[in-house]
């Protein structure tokens, strides 16, 4: 029988050497060259595909990983050099999920290559599923999508679309049966250039400035038929099932995957603002020391340092869920992304308040995180959201109960009736105790092996 274990295989331990060294030596000095021109950060991209980070099967190898814990490792790192640079590197990432949730095997060999390129050839992809009027109201989508003879039409706004207007695909939410709400949605592939698709505006943001980001329409923009993920007979399927009631969205699903995925990214900023403030008041001498000797430094930082850990924990377990099939029945991955998000701007606020006015300009790059770290609370679901969600999940029929009785393993066998904990031990460890007065002392060990914590 295994035990519990919290221990990095060594693997893990390499990908984020790896990382972190990218992340340090690459990301890191460009970050500030990017967020003040607020420009795609092309020339890291490319360096990042030549170092391997850059690609479908990297990414599909990582979510293989039956731990779970590839990913998150991964992008905590990437993100801790800069959000909006890592942003544009894993944006590509979130596409290629919503692919793998609804398209078929022929559509995924073909399109997953054209998100990414290869180095000396970078491309990019996109997710458009928001809307002005929506954002995180995934079933008040407008954007429709219609059947003209052998193509798809569509027409709609998308907003906040990370890489829109750039991107060599798009993978576009659009709704086929209005009376359905998010049951009555599918994705398509749009590429680049394709007529009726167009860029209105690029926004500009407080932070993840090197990332771009754009308002879409599509007007009238007509699209194959077989650009539909997962096919007509797919969809038809699915329509008759929502139905009849049953049925779920693939865009739900997909935000429910990407979210540990998206708790994982505000970790790395968490960690740099963390990371930093220690350090600043470890060597900010004021009143007769290093400030960080001072209770009101020290403390807030070591409530900062429990969160993140904690934050980076609730990720873990709604990572390993997700790569091995264990359902969110208590909405465990917005648990996972309300917590690593809000701890973000706690540990960017905390790091401009350490550093003084210091912090309050460029001159260090925690006001940079502190404008990063705000995103989180907002996009893949507002914590307001989250917090909907992890609610409705709690007023279910059956939610209620300690959280680890949703986990699996509840297996029988010879360790269910003498393992840990079990009756068997207890009456032996009572036997043993009463015949310790005048038991021999090889006896006397044999029950003191049983009966000791760890055993």
């Amino acid at each position: 029988m295994s035990s519990f274990t919290l221990e990095l295989t060594p693997a893990h331990h390499e990908l984020v050497r790896r990382a972190h060294a990218f992340a340090r030596d690459v990301i890191r000095p460009a970050a500030p060259k990017y967020d003040q021109l607020q420009e795609c950060p092309w020339e890291i991209v490319d360096a990042a595909a030549r170092e391997g980070f850059y690609n479908a099967l990297f990414y599909a190898d990582l979510i293989a990983d039956p731990t779970g814990l590839s990913l998150p490792l991964f992008l905590e790192e990437i993100f801790w050099g800069c959000a909006g640079i890592g942003l544009t590197t894993v944006l590509p990432a979130l596409a290629l999920s919503a692919l793998n949730q609804a398209g078929t095997p022929e559509q995924i060999a073909k399109w997953a290559p054209e998100m990414f390129g290869e180095p000396g050839n970078i491309k990019l992809a996109a997710l458009a599923v928001s809307e002005p009027q929506g954002g995180s109201d995934v079933a008040n989508l407008q954007t429709r999508a219609r059947r003209d003879g052998d193509d798809w039409v569509l027409d709609g706004t998308k907003i906040w679309i990370g890489n829109g207007g750039i991107a060599d695909v798009t993978v576009v939410n659009g709704v086929v049966d209005p009376e359905l709400g998010t049951k009555g949605q599918a994705m398509f592939v749009v590429p680049k250039d394709t007529p009726g698709m167009e860029q209105v505006r690029r926004l500009d943001k407080l932070g993840h400035r090197a990332s771009h980001t754009a308002e879409l329409s599509f007007t009238d923009c007509r699209i194959p038929g077989d650009h539909l993920l997962g096919g007509d007979d797919k969809l038809e399927h699915k329509l008759d099932k929502a139905r009849r009631g049953e049925g779920s969205s693939a865009a739900l699903g997909t935000f429910e995957q990407t979210r540990p995925m998206v708790a994982a990214m505000a970790l790395g900023v968490a960690r740099a603002s963390f990371e930093y403030a220690c350090d600043y008041a470890s060597r900010r001498e004021a009143f007769g020391g290093p400030i960080i000797e001072n209770q009101g430094v020290a403390f807030p930082l070591a409530d900062v340092a429990a969160d993140i850990d904690a934050a980076r924990l609730l990720c873990w377990r709604a990572s390993w869920m997700a790569a091995n099939g264990v359902p969110f029945h208590l909405a465990e991955g917005s648990m996972s992304k309300l917590k690593a998000s809000e701890v973000a701007v706690r540990a960017a606020e905390q790091a401009v308040q350490v550093c003084g006015g210091w912090g309050y300009v460029s001159d260090l790059p925690v006001e940079k995180w502190y404008r990063d770290a705000k995103l989180y609370t907002i996009f893949e679901g507002t914590s307001e959201i989250q917090r909907m969600v992890i609610g409705r999940a709690l007023a279910a029929e059956g939610a209620s109960g300690p959280q680890h009785h949703q986990l699996p393993g509840d297996h029988g066998g010879l360790s269910r009736r003498f393992g840990h904990g079990s009756l068997a031990r207890a009456r032996a460890g009572e036997a043993f105790m009463k015949l310790a007065k005048n038991a021999p002392d090889s006896l006397l060990e044999l029950g003191g092996r049983l009966a000791s914590p760890g055993r």
